[in-house]
């Protein structure tokens, strides 16, 4: 068996240590809105937060997280009260809305990490997530929106560590 928190909640599983984390969330424990898209690690569709930090859970071996702390989209908020998903809504951000929840889930973390951040942080920070869409504009625009939000709550986002890339 292997045990973690999964939004906030204790679950065990006793699937194949090596199966990849996406596949326990979507189909062990029945949370969808993580995505699969390429299964190489390479467009962000199936983002999540391990202790923080985004990974892409296509490729992380469940033995990764045991003991250890994960958030989907599911975990942000029950009625998408959080600020990149309100953002989200009111920017009218997805196309065909594949995409989204990994790229919301990136931008949970670059704003917990950059509370204020420039369109080239923005660019960078989510060079990761592609939207074959193109919504990029709107994504950034989202972004900056989700700041103001944070802003204006007087809420300062949990500090984050450092991050180079998203972890694998």
């Amino acid at each position: 068996m292997t045990s973690f928190t999964l939004n906030g909640k204790p679950v065990s599983v006793g699937d194949d240590p090596s199966t990849p984390l996406l596949w326990i969330i979507r189909d062990s424990l029945g949370l969808t809105g993580t995505k699969f898209g390429c299964g190489m690690a390479l467009c962000g569709a199936c983002t999540v937060h391990l202790d923080g930090h985004a990974i892409r859970s296509c490729v992380a071996p469940l033995s990764r997280v045991e003991g250890k702390h994960v958030t989907t989209i599911e975990g942000l908020s029950s009625d998408n009260s959080h600020a990149v998903q309100r953002a989200w809504i009111e920017i009218d951000v997805p196309q065909c809305g594949y995409c989204q929840s990994g790229q919301i889930m990136s931008a949970v973390v670059l704003l917990k990490e950059n509370p204020k951040p420039t369109d080239q942080d923005i660019d960078e920070a989510m060079s990761g997530n592609i939207c074959r869409c193109g919504t990029y504009p709107r994504i950034r625009r989202a972004i900056h929106r989700a700041a103001e939000l944070e802003a204006a709550s007087g809420r300062r986002p949990a500090s984050a560590p450092a991050r180079d890339k998203v972890a694998q």
